[in-house]
């Protein structure tokens, strides 16, 4: 009997804001938002309150080969010290990604080609979540 492969995701929470971050990514980086419920659809959507009942309780978009899931929570936090990563297949797709998402945010590292890329920065979004946007060179491997 085989084991099933164990899989990593990556949980995004946010203060409110989840609906409107999914729709930006699918928007501008080709995702496609394929689940979205409400803490109003809970059977215990009363936990949270009636200010929350329009706020997302479980969402998930597939942004390439990589599945990316979210949901609203009170008194969330964005992420700091960890970075989404992109893999875009060109330097304009590099150019597009890291305007659209340093746009109403913040530049952290700016796009440039470096020694091991052809385009590297790094942003944080308007909706608090860090991104790496990375278009790389290839590079031999050290034997």
């Amino acid at each position: 009997m085989s084991t099933p492969t164990m899989k990593l995701r990556t949980y995004l929470n946010f203060p409110g804001t989840c609906r409107e971050a999914f729709s930006f990514y699918e928007q501008h980086l080709g995702g496609k938002i394929v689940m979205m419920m409400t803490h109003g659809q809970n059977p215990q959507s009363g936990i949270l309150g009636r200010d929350w009942r329009d706020a997302i309780l479980h969402a998930r978009i597939d942004i390439g080969d990589t599945m990316l899931l979210g949901a609203d929570i009170p008194n969330a936090e964005p992420l700091r010290s960890a970075y989404l990563t992109l893999f875009p297949g060109s330097v304009e797709e590099a150019e597009r990604i890291y305007k659209v998402l340093s746009s109403g945010g913040q530049a952290l590292m700016p796009m440039e080609e470096t020694f091991f890329a052809f385009r590297f920065g790094q942003a944080r979004d308007k909706f608090g979540i860090s991104w790496m946007i990375l278009h790389e060179r290839p590079m031999p491997l050290n034997s």
